[in-house]
């Protein structure tokens, strides 16, 4: 069989099969607390998330990474389970108690059987409202923060990221810092900062539970009544209504374009962003934004991809994206290179962004595009897990009920008119920041006569 045989014969793509993504009920107690139940039929073991509308971007930023160590140190111990007592009593119920601190959410959960639902939820409810902070724990975990924190130094891919988000956001944003907080914020952390970061997370009316799985004869409402007492009644008479979210600062630092290269001697290699201050969650255009970045740098045969790594060699890999949060987050471009190709590399990338702004693309990049996003999107919802943090997630950001069943219709509609008029939108190549990691003595004279940018040189004891 010649070449040209076995390529005809080769099975082609066909179309996407069908898919509605699960239905969901809402209800508010007393307290302004928010249940949301989605039966998702067969499947046994039950999902159960408290979702809170505040996360690190909402703390203080002399108290920055308070949030994230907070969650770490709530399964530490509680008034009633003291130190290792809490994971024992998950243990008996055959589970874990997950606690996770997001930019913009916090979320503690458990995923048990229907039969034991009720004592996990007061468990969760436990660990929620009564944690103790022990105060050796709370060292051992600034410790250990601290540690990552040397470690990160040390890492060009995190060191990368770190210098991307100080250089696009202005210093009063909270996105322009380290989730988890810097060494001048972390060393003053101890159980009264976290306890009174928790104290905040503790409104009902910015919170939601999240249960999903086979809830066959369960009042799941009652039992979040039952089990998670005054955080679910309330402790007035009457019904409180849920709290309106602001979206935290996210203004740009960069107006212009600007190289900031730090410096990392010997290094063989040049970690790369490039980007700018991107988008929030909610915007209308969302669906073409995903398409079009699809094309840009979100999958194996984008044009980054096919340009970089494919044509010129430069990298193993390069990808793009839009980190959309409550507010404004970040747009990069991602890359490492070898050393002696930083500058042709970026400007292959930059040659890719301003050909995404101001060409078309074709029908068959729309068409790739578009039924990878419709494709896939069923593959990320075959657990209940994850059925229910993606409705934790509409709740997080404000979003319709109805955001996840028209996602692939939504997909489907968009255009080539639509992806370019996201691309001209949103790809901003005239302000963006070039930020690289990289030894100095190799790349700044090419990087600086490149003339790329306004150009930077920081040294790592600077930052």
């Amino acid at each position: 069989m010649t070449l040209e045989e076995v390529l005809a014969a080769r099975p082609t793509p066909g179309r996407p099969r069908g898919y509605t993504f699960p239905s969901f009920e809402r209800s508010i107690l007393p307290s302004g607390l928010q249940v949301l139940t989605v039966h998702v039929p067969g499947r046994p073991l039950i999902s159960a998330n408290v979702v809170v509308r505040r996360g690190a971007a909402d703390e203080p930023a002399e108290l920055a990474g308070a949030t994230a160590l907070a969650a770490r140190a709530m399964t530490e111990g509680t008034a009633r389970y003291p130190g290792v007592e809490v994971v024992e009593a998950a243990e008996r119920l055959g589970t874990t108690i997950n606690v996770q601190a997001g930019w913009d959410s916090f979320t503690a959960g458990v995923e048990v059987t229907a039969a034991r639902l009720g004592p996990a939820l007061e468990l969760l409810d436990e660990v929620l409202r009564r944690p103790t902070f022990p105060a050796d724990d709370v060292a051992r975990l600034r410790e250990e923060r601290l540690n990552d924190l040397m470690q990160l130094r040390a890492e060009p891919r995190r060191r990368v990221d770190w210098a991307f988000v100080e250089t696009i956001y202005t210093r009063q944003s909270p996105y322009a810092r380290l989730l988890g907080g810097k060494e001048a914020t972390v060393r003053g952390l101890g159980r009264e900062e976290l306890a009174g970061v928790h104290t905040a997370l503790l409104d009902p009316r910015r919170a939601a539970v999240v249960v999903g799985g086979d809830l066959t004869g369960l009042d799941v409402p009652q039992l979040i009544l039952d089990q998670l007492g005054e955080y679910a009644a309330g402790s007035g008479s009457g019904s409180a209504s849920p709290a309106e979210v602001s979206a935290p600062e996210a203004t740009a630092a960069v107006d212009r374009r600007v190289v900031r290269l730090v410096d990392r001697p010997g290094s063989v290699q040049s970690e790369i962003r490039i980007g700018h201050v991107g988008l929030p969650r909610r915007v209308p255009d969302f669906h073409a934004v995903q398409v079009m970045n699809s094309i840009l740098g979100g999958l194996f045969n984008s044009r980054l991809q096919l340009n970089l790594r494919e044509t010129k060699g430069y990298t193993y890999g390069v990808g793009s994206s839009f980190d959309m949060r409550r507010g404004a987050g970040p747009f990069s471009v991602r890359t490492a290179v070898q050393t002696a190709v930083t500058v042709p590399a970026i400007t292959e990338a930059l040659g890719e962004l301003e050909r995404m702004r101001d060409g078309q693309v074709t029908p068959a990049e729309l068409a790739s595009a578009r039924d990878y996003l419709v494709g896939v999107f069923p593959l990320r919802f075959e657990v209940p897990s994850a059925v229910v943090g993606a409705v934790g997630g509409l709740f997080a950001f404000g979003l319709p009920d109805d955001e996840l069943a028209r996602y692939r219709g939504c997909v489907e509609a968009v255009d080539v008119a639509a992806v370019r008029k996201a691309a001209r939108d949103h790809l901003h190549t005239d302000r963006l920041a070039i930020v690289v990691v990289g030894d100095a003595a190799a790349v700044a004279g090419d990087l600086e006569a490149a003339g790329l940018g306004e150009f930077e040189l920081v040294a790592e004891e600077d930052v």
